[in-house]
């Protein structure tokens, strides 16, 4: 039974990390409709991010207030994915709507570079994060174990949660996102600035994928790659819940990521990722739409 509850919590920790990564993945594609194969290297930057503030702080700061860092590293991952996003969005996926295989293919090379740039500035071998004293440790209640790292990440991923949810449903710029993502011409006759939707919201998908990367700080080594060990579960979570549902998205989150644990549990990783990939193809043939349909006034959907 212990084993259980462990196995069950380490499988919302990584499905929290899978939702906070998927949540960019699922407002972008849903608006825009452009499969961002670069997402990955959000996460790998907003983590690189974090380890460079923690060595800024490590360097300059005193001893009592280095564990200040991750808060410090939070809202710089957001900034600094949130500004390349928008520059990415601006110089090359706005040239590309409408281009679903080369807007594919040109964030595909765009990933391929940005790893290729992580290798010359920190090297090969991956860099590790030091989690602040105050999340070493755990709860222990029987004989299980909850850390606080993976509590905290999963603390952090409901406020974003909750945060995307607000300004998706309750701010002015969430109607116009959702005016666009419904009938793109409509909203445009009705003077929303769809332009500047579309670089915003695809900013704010970077900038989720960066706060990703300081949660995956927290778990392990820092390298070129990181980002891609959760992609691919993300874009199935996207596919899975229904694509530009938040809740769709959620939902869809916590089946893969449990289903990732639970099934490596018993089996090994590449197994794993077979038997879970196989679980939502099949799905996906039986409900393609996945389990939440947004809604469109297009007359030709």
């Amino acid at each position: 039974m212990d084993r259980f509850i462990n196995t069950m919590f380490n499988g919302v920790s990584l499905s929290s990390i899978i939702l906070l990564t998927s949540l960019g993945l699922a407002i972008t594609f849903g608006l825009m409709r452009v499969i961002n194969m670069a997402h990955g290297e959000f996460v790998m930057i907003g983590a690189y991010t974090t380890y460079v503030v923690q060595q800024i702080f490590v360097k300059y700061c005193p001893v009592s207030i280095r564990d200040v860092y991750y808060f410090v590293a939070i809202p710089a991952a957001f900034g600094v994915t949130f500004i390349l996003g928008s520059l990415l969005e601006k110089f090359i996926i706005s040239r590309l709507y409408g281009r679903e295989i080369d807007s594919l293919l040109a964030t595909w090379g765009i990933s391929l570079i940005l790893q290729q740039a992580a290798r010359s500035i920190f090297g090969t071998q991956g860099v590790n994060v030091t989690a602040p004293s105050f999340l070493n440790g755990g709860i222990k209640i029987g004989g299980c174990t909850f850390s606080y790292n993976r509590l905290f990440i999963i603390l952090l991923v409901a406020l974003c949660l909750l945060l995307v949810w607000f300004i998706m449903y309750k701010s002015n710029f969430g109607k116009q996102m959702r005016a666009v993502m419904q009938n793109r011409t409509m909203a445009k006759c009705m003077g929303i600035n769809s332009r500047k939707v579309d670089n915003i919201t695809f900013a704010i998908g970077s900038g989720l994928a960066g706060i990703a990367g300081c949660s995956v700080a927290l778990l392990g080594s820092i390298d070129s790659t990181v980002g891609q060990s959760y992609i691919v579960n993300s874009f199935m979570a996207v596919v899975l819940g229904g694509v530009g549902k938040l809740l769709g998205t959620a939902i869809g989150s916590v089946i893969i990521g449990s289903a990732s644990i639970f099934t490596e549990n018993y089996t090994s990783s590449t197994i794993a990722k077979a038997i879970v990939l196989l679980i939502v193809i099949i799905f996906l043939q039986k409900r393609p739409q996945g389990l939440f349909v947004i809604k469109s006034r297009n007359l030709d959907e």
